[in-house]
């Protein structure tokens, strides 16, 4: 098991915001979690990544305890992309994407030729590759996504940690990212906003839900009508696609049937 959840519980204050999380990954299994705005979904990964601590829990990488895991060392293992993504300085984006070759060197090392190649090579499979001399704040949103993700490519961990992380690109580029991600075969938990996208690329599912998971199982499984109206308050039919043998939900507007 790469990662092993157990009775996770963060509040903000006085609010609880996630309550109870038990969840599992295995080694090269893409796992989604879903629900509503709110449901606790983000929470979940910054407490996994450390941006916020939990209250009580237990969060297991390969074995060892990740919340007492070296910095460095966490970061050789895994890669994150969150909602949240500054820089408080100007770089270059070729700047931003080899800060992803941190966790492999020592404090004064320089980039070598492999670390340029890991950066050009990350850039190119994004299609940023023309936008290496480009100053990173000048940027559109969809943009500094891309560079965002290119920098946790170029970091070569083997396990990625997601938020919503195709939310502000195109629908051509949210497809070539995932399918990127996929070829990758490294293991992934993501935050998911987009439900047929999770249908495309997920293995198993959980759903979140004020806090707690209230559903877990194969996309099949999860992403039913009853099931998504139950979660989401959406109206939808959900069937196989002739083409991908994925499911596929389309959302119904008010006064029209199922």
């Amino acid at each position: 098991m790469r990662l092993q959840i157990e009775n996770l519980t963060f509040s903000y204050g006085e609010k609880e915001a996630v309550d109870d999380i038990s969840l599992h990954v295995k080694k090269g299994e893409f796992v989604g979690l879903i629900g509503p705005n709110g449901s606790g979904k983000s929470t979940v990964l910054k407490n996994l990544y450390r941006a916020l601590a939990p209250d009580s829990g237990t969060v297991l990488l390969d074995g060892e305890n990740l919340l007492a895991m070296s910095h460095k060392k966490s970061a050789l293992k895994l890669g994150v992309v969150g909602q949240e993504n500054d820089v408080p300085f100007d770089f270059l984006v070729e700047e931003i994407v080899a800060m992803g070759r941190s966790p492999h060197k020592k404090l004064f090392d320089i980039d070598n030729a492999h670390d340029k190649y890991i950066v050009r090579h990350a850039l190119e499979h994004l299609g940023m590759e023309k936008m290496s001399k480009r100053n990173y704040l000048h940027l559109s949103g969809g943009e500094k996504q891309r560079v965002i993700i290119a920098r946790v490519i170029a970091q070569e961990s083997d396990f990625l940690l997601l938020d919503e992380p195709t939310n502000h690109l195109d629908i051509s580029y949210q497809m070539q990212i995932f399918d990127f991600i996929k070829r990758l075969g490294v293991t992934v938990l993501s935050a998911i906003h987009d439900l047929n996208m999770a249908a495309l690329y997920c293995d198993r599912i959980y759903v979140l839900k004020e806090g707690r998971i209230v559903l877990q199982g194969t996309p099949d499984e999860v992403l039913t009508p009853e099931n998504i109206f139950n979660v989401y308050g959406a109206r939808c039919d959900a069937a196989t696609h002739p083409m991908t043998g994925k499911v596929s939900i389309t959302f119904l507007p008010a006064g029209i049937g199922v």
